[in-house]
């Protein structure tokens, strides 16, 4: 397990960040345990587990120890890199990745819209409004849309108004990519479901885990197998032919 976190990597163009929470045995009481994984995808156009660390939080320090990690064992053009708008997080990616582009999860921008609404009536009727913007055609078009719904909140629910303002454009930088890898890029969904559902799956047997060794064992052993399915799969994740396309 040690030998796979440690391995030499490579050209990697787009990142995908996310971290999960473990109750972990630390200095005698439990404490919530951040695992922070990484997937790339490189020339190969293949979806790779980049690696895995365990953390105490997902403070920048952590965020950036693991970053700095992958960038040592060779991690190389990075050009977009997509995650939650966690502070420490972004920090880190600030830090270590500045150069890339960056777009926040729209999913988790859906979900932070919702506790932004100030009704009920809203709550439910948000999520359709954004998805409009998620799904316009063009980056024009998408912010034609969000100045509307923007205006159209000024009044009725100016807080909300000035969140959709500031954050939405964050959700945005995925038409920059071209179509074809946009559904890919658009949330973390891939590393959501792929590998946090199935670490999840693994980890609730356990419950409480008695230090971050053992911790580390059981998500890198789950991620390892995921890793090694996805090698094997003969079909492109993201097509670079279609970059122009």
């Amino acid at each position: 397990m040690e030998a796979w976190r440690n391995r030499p990597l490579g050209e990697i163009r787009y990142l995908i960040l996310d971290a999960r929470y473990e109750k972990m045995r630390a200095g005698g009481i439990v404490r919530d345990a951040a695992v922070l994984s990484a997937i790339g995808i490189g020339p190969d156009e293949r979806r790779r587990v980049l690696g895995v660390s365990v953390a105490l939080s997902e403070a920048e320090v952590h965020w950036r120890g693991f970053l700095d990690d992958l960038v040592a064992r060779g991690m190389r053009g990075v050009e977009f890199i997509v995650s939650d708008d966690h502070a420490g997080l972004r920090a880190a990616r600030r830090a270590v990745l500045g150069a890339a582009t960056w777009q926040r999860c729209q999913f988790h921008l859906a979900a932070n819209a919702v506790h932004h609404a100030p009704n009920i009536a809203i709550r439910e009727r948000i999520g359709a409004e954004l998805r409009s913007i998620w799904n316009a055609p063009t980056l024009a078009k998408a912010q034609v849309a969000l100045d509307e719904l923007v205006a159209g909140y000024r009044d009725t629910a100016p807080s909300l108004a000035t969140w959709l303002e500031n954050a939405v454009p964050e959700g945005l930088a995925v038409f920059t990519l071209p179509e074809h890898h946009r559904r890919r890029l658009r949330t973390s969904n891939l590393i959501e479901r792929a590998v946090q559902q199935e670490l999840k799956r693994r980890t609730v047997k356990v419950r409480v885990f008695p230090n971050d060794q053992a911790l580390l064992r059981l998500v890198s052993a789950v991620l390892v197998e995921i890793d090694e399915t996805w090698a094997s799969d003969n079909k492109a994740y993201i097509k670079w032919e279609c970059r122009n396309g």
